[in-house]
C-alpha cells in the first residue's frame, strides 16, 4: 500500500491546483473574486478562428516574375522560326521583316507577363487579385492586368498581320509553342505569410486589472465572465508552476491518495476479509489502481486534446468480473475521487466517470457470454451520450449550440474499454484468480478432463451432472456464484478415474472389489479419491477455487458404512476412527456448503428403492440434518431459512428426476 501511494504521488503534476469550478450560465456560488494579479482576457476558440479567417481573406497569392522564362521561350521562337521559314520554302527577303515583327509582338506580350490561372484563387470569380514579386519588389496586380496563356495568344493573332495564310498559319503555330505563363504562383512564399500571419494574431482582447472584479457572488455566469474566468485559470495554472512549495503540494497528494488507500483496505478489512488476507488478490487491486491514475498522469502531461479518452470504465469491468460488484462499485468511485483532483471541471469529470462505471457495472452482471462485453460496451456509449447531451443543455441552453465533435473521445474510451478482456485473462494467469468466464470455459463437458471422466467412469459422471443440476439451482435460489458451483460440481469427484471400479456408481456386477479387501483399506480407497481428485486438478492447472469443492465436499465425515462394518464384525479389534474420516476441511462457503449437500443428497437418493415423495422426502431431511448433526456446516454462511430452500428444491428436483407426481403439501 506504501509503495502504491509512493508510485501514484511521484508522477502526479506537482503545482497548486485551481480551486474554484464554474460553469457557463450557472450562478456564481462562492464570495466575490477579485483578480489578485493583471491578466489578458483570452478569446474564445470560434472568437479566435474567426479573426484567422478574417486575417487570411486580406492574404493575396504571391507570384513572381520568371524572367529565366521569358529569355527561353523568345530564344526558341526565333530558333525554330528560321527553321519553318526555310522548311516552308517562302521568301528570304521577307523572313527579318516579319521574324522581328512577330519576335517583337511576342517579346510585348511576355513584358507585360502571361499567368497561369489557379482554380483555388477563383472562388470569388474568374479574376483575383494577387501580389506580383520582382526582384523582392511586390506590387497588387489583377489577373485583367496580364495576359493569360488564351488572351496572350488571341492577342498575338489579332496584331500580327501575315501577306497570306501560309505565314500567318505558320507564325500562329509558333507563337502557340511559345507562350507559356511566366508569372508562376509561389505556394510555399504564401503558406509561410498565411502562416506568420496567423501566428502573429492576438488571442487576447483586453486586460483585467490586478484588485479587479472578476465575478461578484450569485452573479450569472455569462460569456464575458465565463471567459474572463477562463483567462484566470489559465493565468493561475501558468504561475503556479514557479510559485507553492512543491514539497507542500506533494504532501497533500500524499495525504489525500494515502487517505483514499486507507479507506479501501477498511472496506476490504470490514467486508471482504477473503481479499485483505490475500496478497494476490490485494497487489492485483492496487494494480489496477495504480496503472488508471498512472494513465491519468501521463495524459496529462502529454496534453492530449481531452482526458476523456482514458478509459476509466476499464477499472469497473475488470474488477467486476474477477471480483464482485459491490468492490468493483467502490473502488471505481475511490480511482475517480483521486482524479478529480487533477482534471478541469471536475464535478462534470466525475458525474461522466461515476455514472458510466455504474452501467458498465450493471450490463456486466450476468456474464455468461462473450458478447456480453459489446453489450456493455453499447450501454456505456450510451451512458456517455445521455450524459454529454444532458450536461451541453445545461451549459448551452440550445440543441444548436451543442458540440458534437467534443463526443468523439467518449467513443474512443467506450472502444479502449474493450481492452478489459484481454487483461482479465492476463490478470487471470499471473494472479490465480478465477473469474467467471474461466469458470463458463471449464463447465464444457468437451473439456479434456471431464472426457476423460465420462469414459472412464460413466456412473460418476452422471452422478456429477445431477449434483451439478441440484447444486445449481439451489445456490441461485439462495444466491451465489452458479457458475463456480456448476463447475466445482462437475470436478468434485474427479479422483474417482483412478480406480472407478471402487465406486458403486461405476459397478456393473453384482460382486465388488471391496468384497476382498480389509475395511480399513477400502475406506482408505474411498477416501483417496479426494486426495487424488485434488492432485490431478493441479496437475492440470484448474483454479484453486475449484480444488476446494473436492478438499470440502465430504468435509471431516466418516466413511459410515466401512466404519460401522468394521465395528460389527471385529469388535475385539481397536479401532483408528482417522482412518475412516475424510481429511476435510469442512465446507467455508455457502457454494462448497451446497454442493456437500448436494452431493450426499443425490447419492443417497440413488439407494432407494421405492422414490416416491415420502421416501424422497424423508431422506432429504435426513441427509441434510445429519450434516448439521456433524457439524459440518458451521464455517459456511448458510442460514436456517436458507437450508429450508435448499431442501425444498432438492426435493422438488429429485421427484421430477424419478417421475415422482409432486404434492406440495407433503414436501412442504
Amino acid at each position: 500500500m506504501i509503495f502504491t501511494v509512493f508510485i501514484i504521488t511521484l508522477f502526479l503534476p506537482k503545482q497548486p491546483r485551481f480551486r474554484y469550478e464554474f460553469e457557463k450560465n450557472a450562478v456564481w456560488k462562492n464570495k466575490d473574486l477579485i483578480s489578485p494579479f493583471s491578466f489578458a482576457i483570452l478569446k474564445t476558440n470560434p472568437q479566435v478562428n474567426a479573426d484567422k479567417k478574417n486575417a487570411l481573406k486580406d492574404i493575396l497569392p504571391v507570384y513572381h516574375l520568371d524572367r529565366g522564362i521569358t529569355a527561353n521561350a523568345l530564344e526558341e521562337f526565333a530558333n525554330e522560326f528560321d527553321v519553318k521559314w526555310k522548311s516552308k520554302q517562302l521568301n528570304e527577303k521577307d523572313k527579318g521583316v516579319y521574324k522581328s515583327a512577330s519576335y517583337k509582338l511576342l517579346q510585348n506580350i511576355y513584358e507585360k507577363g502571361i499567368i497561369g490561372l489557379n482554380v483555388k484563387h477563383q472562388a470569388g470569380g474568374k479574376n483575383y487579385d494577387f501580389s506580383l514579386l520582382e526582384n523582392n519588389v511586390a506590387q497588387e496586380k489583377n489577373t485583367q492586368d496580364v495576359f493569360t496563356a488564351e488572351s496572350a495568344l488571341n492577342f498575338f493573332k489579332d496584331n500580327f498581320k501575315a501577306p497570306n495564310q501560309v505565314m500567318g498559319d505558320l507564325v500562329a503555330n509558333l507563337a502557340i509553342d511559345h507562350i507559356t505563363p511566366n508569372i508562376v504562383f509561389d505556394e510555399r512564399l504564401t503558406q509561410t505569410i498565411q502562416d506568420n500571419t496567423v501566428n502573429n494574431i492576438s488571442t487576447t482582447k483586453g486586460m483585467v486589472q490586478k484588485g479587479e472584479l472578476i465575478v461578484a457572488k450569485n452573479d450569472v455566469i455569462d460569456e464575458e465572465i465565463y471567459q474572463k474566468l477562463e483567462s484566470y485559470k489559465a493565468t493561475y495554472d501558468a504561475q503556479s508552476k514557479t510559485i507553492g512549495s512543491r514539497a507542500l503540494v506533494y504532501l497533500g497528494q500524499v495525504i489525500l491518495v494515502g487517505f483514499i488507500l486507507a479507506i479501501l483496505m477498511s472496506f476490504l478489512f470490514l467486508f471482504r476479509k477473503d481479499i485483505f488476507a490475500d496478497n494476490r488478490q490485494l497487489s492485483l487491486i492496487l494494480i489496477v489502481t495504480t496503472g488508471m491514475l498512472l494513465a491519468l498522469t501521463w495524459a496529462i502531461k502529454m496534453e492530449i486534446p481531452s482526458l476523456y479518452y482514458i478509459p476509466f470504465c476499464v477499472v469497473p469491468i475488470i474488477i467486476r468480473i474477477l471480483f464482485d460488484t459491490r468492490l468493483a462499485l467502490y473502488l471505481h468511485m475511490l480511482v475517480i475521487l483521486i482524479a478529480g483532483f487533477f482534471v478541469a471541471n471536475s464535478f462534470e469529470f466525475v458525474f461522466y466517470q461515476v455514472t458510466a462505471g455504474m452501467v458498465a457495472i450493471f450490463s456486466i452482471k450476468n456474464f455468461v457470454k462473450r458478447e456480453r462485453f459489446l453489450v456493455s460496451a453499447l450501454f456505456i456509449l450510451l451512458a456517455y451520450l445521455v450524459s454529454f447531451i444532458g450536461i451541453a443543455l445545461l451549459r448551452e441552453g440550445s440543441f444548436r449550440e451543442i458540440e458534437w465533435m467534443n463526443f468523439i473521445p467518449f467513443v474512443f474510451s467506450v472502444l479502449l474499454s474493450l481492452l478489459a478482456y484481454p487483461l482479465i485473462y492476463l490478470f487471470e494467469r499471473i494472479f490465480g484468480i478465477t473469474s467467471d468466464v474461466a469458470l463458463i470455459e471449464l463447465t464444457n463437458t468437451n473439456n479434456k478432463l471431464l472426457r476423460e471422466l465420462a469414459f472412464k467412469a460413466p456412473g460418476t459422471f452422471q452422478h456429477s451432472l445431477q449434483v451439478a443440476n441440484l447444486a445449481e439451482a439451489a445456490i441461485f435460489k439462495i444466491g451465489g456464484n452458479s457458475v463456480l458451483v456448476r463447475a466445482g460440481a462437475l470436478y468434485h469427484d474427479i479422483g474417482k478415474v483412478d480406480n472407478p471400479q471402487y465406486f458403486i456408481e461405476n459397478q456393473n456386477t453384482a460382486v465388488s472389489p471391496h468384497d476382498k479387501l480389509p475395511y480399513e483399506q477400502s475406506a482408505q480407497i474411498i477416501i483417496q479419491h479426494v486426495h487424488k481428485g485434488i492432485e490431478i486438478l493441479r496437475k492440470n492447472q484448474i483454479p484453486e477455487a475449484i480444488i476446494d469443492f473436492i478438499r470440502t465436499h465430504h468435509g471431516n465425515t466418516r466413511v459410515d458404512y466401512f466404519y460401522q462394518s468394521f465395528l460389527k464384525n471385529t469388535p475385539e479389534k481397536f479401532v483408528d476412527e482417522n482412518i475412516f474420516r475424510y481429511p476435510g476441511p469442512i465446507p467455508f462457503s455457502k457454494e462448497t456448503g451446497v454442493l456437500m449437500l448436494a452431493d450426499s443428497v443425490e447419492a443417497a437418493s440413488r439407494s432407494l428403492k421405492n422414490p416416491d415423495a415420502q421416501n424422497i422426502n424423508d431422506i432429504v431431511e435426513r441427509i441434510i440434518n445429519y450434516k448439521l448433526e456433524q457439524n459440518q456446516l458451521d464455517d459456511c454462511d448458510l442460514t436456517l431459512k436458507d437450508i429450508e430452500t435448499i431442501k425444498l428444491i432438492f426435493k422438488t428436483m429429485l421427484m421430477s428426476i424419478y417421475h415422482v407426481r409432486i404434492d406440495y403439501q407433503q414436501i412442504l
